[in-house]
This record gives C-alpha cells, structure tokens and sequence, in this order.
C-alpha cells in the first residue's frame, strides 16, 4: 500500500467517524433555523430564551471538551464517545418531551455535555498514520460542512411536519445511529498518536493562549460563530415577515449555501495560488461586515436577504474553511492538537455568546439592532485581525527518537533545527519523540534519521 494514500483501515476509520460527526452535528444544525420560529409554542418563551435555548449546547461543549478527551486517555476512546453520545441522546429527549423553554435549554445544555469531538478526533489520530492524518480530518470536516447544508433542508421540513419535538426526536435517533456506527464500524484501536496531537493540557493552553497570533485566531473562530448564532436568533422571523413561511425556508437556504461555496472557491484560489492570504482573510471579514449591515437594510424582501445570505456566507465558508489550516501552521511542532483544543473551545463559546448576544438584544430592542450588532463584531474582528502575519506554509511530522537524558534531547533539537527545510524542531523526552514542523519542498527525511540514528 503506497504512504501516499489512505490504506483500507484509514478509510473506513475516515468514513465512519466522519458519518459519527455529521449525524451529531445535523441534529443541532436542524434547530438552528427552526427555533426561533416553532419555539414560540412553548411556556415562557422569550427572545432571551430562545437565545439562550440555542447557545446553552456551545457553553457546555465548550467547558467540557478538554476534560472529555483527558477521559479517553484513561478509559479509552470508544468508551467515553458511546457515553457522550447517550448523554447526547438523553439530551434531546428532554427537549423533545420540554413544554417550557426553560426544559428545552435544560435540554441543549445536556445535548453539550456529550462533548466528544476531542475524543473523535483523537481516535481519528489513532487511525491513521501521521502523513495521511491530514486527510482523514479533510474527510470529516468535509462532512461536517456537508451536514450543514442538509441540515438547512432538514429542519423546516421536519419541524413543519413534526413541530420542534420532532427535530428533537430525529437526533436522538441520529445519535443512537451514532452509537451503532462506533460500536460495529469504526475500528478499534491501541491508542498510538502522539499526545500533542490528541487533546490540550492546562500547561499547553497555557503558553497558547498567551501567543499573540493564535490569540487572533482563537478570538475570531469565537466571533464567527457568535455571528451565526447570533443571526439565526432572529433571521427566521425575518424571513417570514417578507412573506416566505417556515415550510419553505429550505427553497432559500439550499441554493444560498450551494452558491457560497462556489463563489468561495475564486477567492480561496487567490488565497492560496496568488500568496494572498492575508489580503482574502481580511476581506473575508469585511465581506461579512458589509453582509451584516445590509441586513440592516434589507427589511421586508427576500431577495435583498437572499443576497446577504449569500456574502455571509462566502465570508463564513472562507474563513471556517481558512482558520483551523492557520492554527496548525503557528501551532508549536509538538502542540497541533492542543492549540485546536483551544481553538475549539474558542468556537463553542462563540455559539453560546452568539445566543445570549441575540437574545438579549431581540428582547428589549428590533431584529435590525441584532445585524447591527453582528457589524459590529465584524469591524471590532477586522481590527484585532489587522496585524496578523501569515506563516509559511508548512507540514509536521513526527519521528520516534531514542533518548536517555535530558542533555541528548536538547543536542539532538539542535542538530534537527539546523537540516535544510526544518522550520522548527521539538524534542519531548517523555514520550521519545520528535515533532518536527518543515517546508517538505527541501526537506529531506533520511537526513532526518540519520541524525536521529534510525539509519
């Protein structure tokens, strides 16, 4: 089997895990469209509870996503996600049976307490070898992506035959789904991946979230979801004011989304084929901005909301497509999986504060003060972003290293540091192994295992 692709136990890890993602992730996407519309039957509904209903799930996942992998580090990977997904499950039932807003967020918020995605993308480190890992994560992400765009044709129509419960109902039974799929289709696995490609530890977030470029990137993951939790508190309603109803949502949706990632592509061409990344993610956000404060604007026509849809969302596939590739490449060597531990929590928190942030403005204030909002964050993101610099493009591996003190360690760091198309080299004694990050164009291997003395 050639080291340039996928041998047959990375691709059914690829396939299945990935299929585990997308079945939880459409679940909680069905909602988002939907709440803010079905919800109003419930006891004690509010704006603010509406908000809160949709963000609860991003604040225990993101509270909850480090100690859950930590857990599959002792237990075992498959143990803690069936765990997560019956608690996930149990989650939704509570949502499903809620007659008051109140059991419904009790519910979301039980929903994020199942926070596998660590412990997924751990066992997917476990899987595969360390050349071919970047493409089963593409795989998954690629279903993940894929999940929302079903998810927005899902939803309305589940909720206009079934009500909210019956969105509710559907993830329970995608996560039992879920369930099945671990148990008798993903491999298992004696847990192999370096550690640093797993989940972060407190001295790892430490010193990562104190490094002032993925600071900027930590901070705009949670500003990018915090404005799409914050528009979906309060664009469903607008679209029903200009005259579309709930059941047909998904006849706007679909071809929005199917648009937005193809106008997404000439622009991730000058990103990456013309060096201009720096240039496409700034006008990424202002795209987004600008998207924003039309909406502001755009009151009473569906084109006009259409068409905004549409620049969000080239901006938002651009730069969730653009943001995890750059934390990997300033991400220390040996501290990938920590700083998308981080990165992760970062994007979790957003949601939730995207829920609180629409809720609470929609309560006391219009639905063109939520936009207004989401510009806002835009402009505060476009200058916080401002000064970031693009690092060059890079690959990590990772090379067993035999050790005996801690003096070797460092000469070897050295040596490895000094080899052609080495940008950084980390020794981590602990685990007898190497992490470096390198430009593979003039990088050589065997020079590598020579000084390493694997030849």
């Amino acid at each position: 089997m050639s080291n340039h692709s996928l041998n047959p136990l990375e691709r059914r890890a690829a396939v299945s895990l990935a299929s585990v993602f997308a079945f939880r992730m459409l679940g909680l996407f069905m909602l988002m469209p939907v709440l803010a519309i079905y919800g109003q039957s419930f006891a004690n509904v509010s704006p603010m509870w509406i908000g809160l209903a949709i963000g609860a799930y991003g604040l225990t996942q993101a509270l909850l996503q480090i100690p859950m992998g930590w857990l599959s580090d002792k237990f075992g990977r498959k143990p803690i996600i069936i765990a997560g997904l019956i608690v996930f499950a149990l989650g939704s039932v509570v949502a499903a049976t809620a007659e008051s807003i109140y059991w419904v967020t009790v519910g979301r918020a039980l929903q994020g307490m199942g926070a596998i995605a660590s412990a997924l993308l751990a066992l997917a480190s476990d899987l595969s070898r360390d050349e071919q890992r970047p493409k089963v994560m593409a795989v998954i992400g690629m279903c993940i992506g894929l999940s929302f765009a079903i998810a927005m044709l899902l939803g309305p129509m589940v909720a206009a035959a079934f009500g909210i419960a019956g969105v509710f109902w559907l993830t329970a039974i995608l996560a039992l789904l879920g369930i099945v799929i671990i148990v008798f289709v993903v491999p298992s696995a004696i847990q192999r991946a370096p550690k640093g490609d797993t989940v972060a530890s407190f001295s790892d977030i430490r010193r990562l979230v104190k490094d002032p470029q993925l600071m900027r990137l930590d901070i705009g993951v949670m500003f990018l979801h915090l404005t799409l939790t914050t528009l979906f508190v309060v664009l469903p309603g607008q679209l029903i004011i200009g005259g579309l109803v709930a059941a047909e949502h998904w006849q706007l949706y679909i071809p929005v989304l199917l648009l937005a990632f193809v106008f997404m592509a000439p622009l991730m061409m000058v990103a990456i084929k013309k060096g201009k990344e720096k240039a496409a993610f700034l006008a990424s956000i202002v795209l987004l901005t600008f998207s924003s404060i039309s909406l502001v604007l755009a009151v009473n026509s569906i084109i006009a909301i259409a068409l905004c849809m549409l620049f969000y969302f080239v901006a938002f596939n651009f730069l969730e497509a653009t943001m995890p590739a750059l934390v990997a490449r300033f991400a220390p060597a040996n501290q990938k999986g920590s700083a998308m531990g981080v990165f992760s929590s970062g994007q979790f928190f957003g949601a939730f504060l995207g829920g609180l942030l629409g809720g609470y403005i929609a309560e006391f204030g219009e639905p063109q003060g939520v936009f207004a909002a989401v510009a806002c964050i835009g402009v505060i993101w476009l200058a916080i972003a401002w000064n970031m610099q693009i690092p060059p493009k890079s690959k990590i591996i990772s090379l067993s290293v035999p050790l005996s003190d801690v003096e070797k360690a460092a000469d070897i760091a050295d040596k490895l540091v000094m080899l052609p198309g080495v940008i950084e080299a980390t020794v981590v004694r602990e685990e007898s192994r190497s992490y470096l990050k390198i430009d593979d164009k003039i990088f050589d291997l065997n020079q590598a295992k020579q000084v390493l003395g694997l030849q």
